[in-house]
């Protein structure tokens, strides 16, 4: 496992401006790539999803509840046996191959999250930390998204971004990933988009559940480390 980012996958990232911003984009411009065999499965669950998925009404823009029969029952937050042992207790890994991130807990536990990633997800690995997080943050429009949507002009770096809400595509939390003190432009972040989870998409970093993400905010400081796992970007998204 490398102890630094990919450097030539990074720096090339970031030059082209592929990763600036974390670009992700909302309903109706993301296209859903099932690219692994579990991303495959049709998406009908056994049982009701469980309750920690319901209503947020005290969140400052009140969470709906996760549609039922939308994200597949493997994607669901669950505490599982830790798979990464040489790990420390709170470390992140995020595993972008198998659509899944791990919160690493005492006595051989891990919380495992599924995870939608989008193009900037599979560009690098490596190490980083959590230098801070926020809630409710605002999104800003890369200019090579803008190049590509000139719609998307009002919510350029320039024009302030987007407000918070539930439409705003970093969702209800984003946690901010930095490298040696510098941003690598990489996110862990919310979405509105329930059917991303599971799947690689057009855009952006790592999406979790709105609800998930809300929990992992919780039990992670800054300062955190990150651990990325190699994976490769699947062919559709090259």
């Amino acid at each position: 496992m490398t102890h630094s980012i990919k450097r030539r996958n990074f720096l090339g990232l970031a030059a082209t401006g592929v990763l600036a911003g974390c670009g992700v984009i909302g309903r109706g411009d993301y296209e859903p790539f099932p690219t692994t065999p579990s991303a495959l499965l049709p998406v009908t669950a056994p049982s009701t999803m469980p309750l920690f998925y319901g209503p947020l009404p005290l969140e400052q823009f009140p969470v709906p509840a996760v549609p039922q029969n939308v994200v597949p029952p493997q994607y669901w937050r669950k505490q599982v046996l830790n798979p990464y042992p040489n790990y420390a207790s709170g470390s992140l890994v995020v595993d972008p191959q198998n659509f899944y991130l791990y919160l690493v807990q005492p006595n051989g536990t891990a919380m495992r999250y599924g995870i939608g990633v989008g193009k900037q997800g599979f560009a690098w690995s490596g190490n980083a930390v959590v230098q801070f997080k926020r809630e409710w943050p605002r999104w800003k429009a890369p200019a090579s998204m803008i190049a590509r949507r000139p719609d998307l002009e009002p919510y350029s770096v320039e024009n302030g971004g987007m407000d918070p809400g539930l439409k705003n595509p970093l969702g209800a939390r984003a946690l901010y990933l930095f490298e040696n003190g510098k941003d690598t432009l990489y996110r862990i972040h919310g979405t509105p988009e329930a059917g991303s989870i599971g799947r690689a998409v057009s855009s952006g970093c790592i999406r979790m559940l709105n609800h998930d993400v809300i929990d992992i905010y919780n039990r992670v400081p800054n300062g955190a480390p990150v651990i990325v796992l190699r994976a490769t970007i699947p062919p559709i998204l090259s």
